[in-house]
């Protein structure tokens, strides 16, 4: 059975306060994910939100549909980039730290991705803005580690 999996990341400023949210539907089920970080950008809490969507999943060689509103996520994958990444070792590729699992993860299934405008009324796009925003500027917001030692590196920056 397919999985159709909606997904959104939001950012307070960019770098700021963030938060990502999903939707996940097979058949009758139907899971909503989210959650919030203190300091982390809007590329990042988008691939987030594809990311945990798909760690969620408990088989391998799913029959999968993802929509998203970023071109940035759903070009890497539709116009093949990540596998000149992975030939050059992520060398300059800003948020290796989530492209590295997020494609590991995308090797495990079948996986179409769909993009989607997003504010334009899509109802699961919709929701998956509202879980991200509300993880934003809500409480208990999470470390995202990989961001916040990007900033100490060496390098002064993303890696």
């Amino acid at each position: 059975m397919k999985v159709i999996i909606y997904t959104d990341g939001a950012a307070r400023g960019n770098p700021g306060r963030g938060g990502y949210g999903a939707v996940m539907m097979c058949g009758v089920h139907k899971k909503e994910l989210s959650a919030g970080f203190r300091l982390t950008t809007n590329n990042r809490m988008e691939l987030m939100a594809v990311k945990v969507a798909l760690e969620a999943l408990t088989k391998d060689n799913q029959e999968i549909d993802i929509y998203t509103d970023s071109k940035y996520v759903m070009d890497a994958f539709v116009k093949n980039w990540i596998y000149g990444w992975q030939k050059k070792g992520y060398k300059n590729i800003k948020n290796p730290d989530l492209w590295r699992p997020l494609i590991a993860l995308y090797n495990k299934h079948v996986i179409k991705f769909h993009w989607v405008k997003g504010h334009s009324g899509n109802t699961l796009n919709e929701r998956c803005d509202e879980l991200a925003t509300v993880s934003a500027d809500g409480g208990g917001l999470l470390i995202d580690k990989g961001y916040e030692d990007s900033l100490n590196d060496d390098k002064g920056g993303l890696l």
